[in-house]
């Protein structure tokens, strides 16, 4: 498998506090990867260094073998990387309609098409102001950012928030379509614990306090 980007001996610093201990993680194209720990593992300030939202301490973050630590997050947003955060993902003093006309990278019409057809339940909010929705509505809206998005990299924090079962389990289909060609992405999720239906070939870091504590490739089970 190719590897489309990496963290190699990754430090991330919150003043005193060292939330990745030289962390090396390698992340493939057309895969979906799924970085699980607890609440404190370092999952998610592992998205934000990949990212490019938070800086490293030290260690490298590689793009196809490039050096791109000190490109800033705007810079790998254009180079082809989505990150789609837990929170304050959606712009919320804008309508549903505004913010998928600002997540579209062609036309507008059918780039709402293809997000009303991935989560229909958003058809009838589009006037709505975003701040106004449920939780499991704004991450519905945040989530079509990865789908209208032609990035090769996509990094979601925790998929699911506020989803209902079968949402979540449309949502990870979904998110795994990405992965085939010919957008062949590397999607790499954090979440607590491996969701259902994920596709063969997926790969799992376990994380335990800013370092890697197991990696598998996660045996399929159906997804319900």
């Amino acid at each position: 498998m190719t590897v489309e980007i990496a963290l190699r001996a990754a430090r991330v610093r919150y003043g005193p506090l060292e939330a990745l201990h030289g962390l090396d993680l390698a992340l493939p194209a057309g895969t979906v990867t799924v970085l699980l720990g607890r609440n404190g593992s370092g999952r998610t300030t592992a998205l934000r260094a990949l990212a490019g939202t938070v800086p490293l301490a030290a260690g490298r973050v590689l793009w196809r073998g490039a050096d791109v630590t000190a490109l800033p997050a705007h810079a790998r947003a254009r180079r082809g990387l989505c990150f789609v955060p837990d929170l304050r993902a959606v712009y919320a003093t804008l309508t549903v309609a505004e913010n998928l006309d600002l997540m579209a990278t062609g036309h507008p019409d059918a780039a709402r098409d293809t997000a009303l057809a991935a989560y229909p339940e958003l058809a009838p909010l589009l006037r709505h102001r975003a701040g106004t929705l449920s939780g499991g509505e704004r991450r519905m809206l945040a989530l079509t950012r990865a789908l209208l998005s032609p990035a090769r990299i996509v990094l979601v924090d925790e998929p699911s928030l506020g989803l209902s079962a079968a949402v979540a389990s449309r949502t990870y289909g979904l998110l795994a379509a990405l992965t085939r060609p010919p957008r062949s992405a590397a999607v790499v999720l954090a979440e607590q614990r491996v969701p259902r239906g994920l596709p063969p070939g997926s790969l799992a870091y376990e994380l335990s306090r800013g370092s890697l504590a197991d990696a598998r490739e996660l045996v399929p089970h159906p997804s319900g």
